[in-house]
């Protein structure tokens, strides 16, 4: 019987031991598939043909528009306005012709495309900072909190976008900047309700309640495991942030509240062109709303790719 009592007290610690040594290995399974999983979704993506298509478009555009103008050279200031080069048809000085004001049309579209590819890539980089947190945090703090922060989504949810940024663009004189800081103050409310629901879903996972039990701070478990493993829905939703941005400056700029002059994008070249399509001057209109148009679908190709290859259950198909 002495031997027995003994026995007790000592195994409940080397019990502990087990049970920490097991959930770190399993732990290290968990990482190694993520890892693993990662190696195979980056094949996956750089052998799909879409992928490669929208990426070599993308590469393309960028070069055209910030790598273009050290090549073709042209005056898109407020010295370039010239009426009497206006409405020039494309020939040897003008490749694409010349738009009501004198400007070269494709001097114009490199113009464009710089706004253009700017407010998206800046949209989606504001948009993923603060909806992945605002997720994350909404996802991991107690469910009274949590229900107050989706309230706030759904509030933000109900406001019509469009007509608010008329308003406001209406009030204040429209920059670069001031309407990258009105789409990113919408944009990102639906990634954070994904992030919420990856983060509610790994909350429960065995290694992120074993990091919980060894001791791991709150920033520690969201840092190395929750945003770890969501960090595909952030890059989805990311890219095709990026097409959205660009098509809602482009809606602003067709209905006359975009950038001002000389300033440019490609929605208002379309809007402007559209004025004179019917006199025969196509050339205000087809060049942008070509450039436009691939790439948003070049941005989408990449969307669709990433989705793809980051889904595990289309990987086996």
């Amino acid at each position: 019987m002495p031997s027995v009592s003994g026995a007790g007290p000592a195994a409940a610690p080397s019990q502990t031991l087990d049970e920490r040594s097991a959930a770190r290995r399993e732990h290290q399974a968990e990482s190694g598939q993520i890892q693993g999983g990662g190696r195979l979704s980056l094949a996956a993506f750089l052998h799909n043909r879409q992928a490669l298509l929208g990426i070599g478009i993308v590469v393309t555009i960028t070069l055209f528009c910030f790598a273009g103008p050290f090549f073709y050279h042209t005056n898109q200031g407020v010295s370039g306005l010239d009426l009497s080069q206006e409405n020039l048809p494309p020939g040897p000085g003008h490749l694409l012709g010349t738009d009501a004001s004198g400007y070269d049309i494709l001097g114009r579209l490199m113009l464009g495309g710089q706004s253009s590819l700017e407010l998206g890539f800046a949209v989606a980089i504001a948009t993923t900072v603060v909806g992945t947190l605002y997720g994350a945090i909404a996802g991991l703090v107690p469910r009274w909190i949590d229900a107050i922060m989706m309230r706030v989504i759904d509030t933000l949810l109900a406001v019509p976008v469009l007509v608010l940024l008329l308003i406001l663009v209406n009030i204040v004189t429209p920059s670069l900047w001031m309407i990258i800081v009105l789409l990113s103050a919408f944009s990102w409310l639906g990634l954070s309700r994904l992030v919420r629901g990856e983060v509610l879903s790994l909350k429960a996972r065995e290694y992120v309640l074993a990091a919980r039990m060894m001791g791991g701070s709150t920033w520690r478990v969201l840092n190395r495991h929750m945003l770890r493993n969501s960090v595909g829905v952030v890059i989805v939703s990311a890219t095709f942030t990026i097409s959205d941005a660009i098509l809602g400056l482009s809606a602003l700029s067709f209905l006359g509240l975009g950038l001002p002059p000389p300033e440019a994008d490609w929605g208002s070249m379309l809007s402007n062109g559209l004025n004179y399509l019917y006199d025969g001057y196509w050339w205000m209109v087809y060049p942008p709303a070509v450039i436009l148009i691939v790439t948003i679908i070049a941005f989408n190709l990449i969307g669709d790719a990433l989705r793809d290859s980051l889904d595990t259950r289309l990987q086996r198909r």
